[in-house]
């Protein structure tokens, strides 16, 4: 059985009209999965409703062989899945430090392991800890960003959604995101990821769908998507 199993889905975000339309795909444990395709084929639809923030209608979503349809966010994120938003989902009058220690709510009470999980992050990202006692509004984008990851990891997910991590951010600090990315799925971290940026995409990841009017119209290693862009991009997300 798959790590994360998407089965034959159908949600959407208002009764009768769905986005999601007999959507399937599965994620193995430790693997880095893209997803791609035009606006409003469902990307970032389909990673809020394994989140349980939208309630699919029909199908079923399987996460370690239990089905989390009838779980809210908190229960998923207690399971071990972070969700990461598109921009950033801190609190802007609340300092870096605070903002932090507010993503290890789900080990609240274990005072040592929330100390080590803020030396881990402060190791990864020292930005954050040369500024922890400045408020989350007076960040740059790419350090807000930053946060918004860091923030997430401080849960110690085993899997992590993240919707448009390169999103309105300098190619430098993309590169950054991504390298970090990287390196937490080379640890055993299952990373399912949504990018406009096609090419940023497959560049990361180890296999890629693309979805199209919310069902999946393609899916393949990076290899192949790279080999056939070209043909991908004009057939598929341009619709010719």
């Amino acid at each position: 059985m798959a790590f994360l199993s998407i089965q034959n889905v159908y949600c959407g975000y208002y009764a009768g009209i769905d986005i999601l339309q007999d959507l399937s795909l599965q994620v193995d444990q430790g693997a880095f999965i893209g997803i791609i395709g035009p606006n409003g084929a469902g990307k970032s639809t389909l990673l809020k409703t394994i989140f349980g923030f939208l309630k699919y209608r029909e199908g079923r979503v399987l996460f370690r062989d239990r089905e989390t349809g009838d779980l809210s966010p908190f229960e998923i994120k207690k399971l071990g899945v972070s969700y990461i938003p598109q921009g950033s989902n801190n609190f802007p009058h609340m300092t870096i430090e605070e903002n932090l220690l507010l993503g290890a709510w789900t080990f609240r009470g274990q005072k040592e392991r929330i100390k080590e999980g803020l030396a881990k992050v402060y190791d990864i990202f020292p930005v954050l800890y040369e500024k922890k006692k400045q408020k989350a509004e007076f960040l740059s984008g790419g350090e807000a960003k930053i946060l918004s990851i860091a923030k997430e990891m401080m849960s110690s997910p085993v899997l992590l959604l993240v919707d448009e991590p390169s999103a309105g951010l300098a190619p430098k600090i993309v590169s950054y995101v991504y390298a970090f990315l990287r390196s937490s799925q080379e640890k055993g971290i299952t990373i399912l990821l949504v990018d406009q940026n096609i090419n940023q995409a497959i560049d990361h990841s180890q296999y890629l769908y693309m979805l199209e009017m919310g069902s999946v119209a393609l899916e393949g290693s990076a290899e192949m998507f790279r080999e056939n862009l070209r043909d991908i991009i004009r057939d598929s997300l341009l619709g010719t």
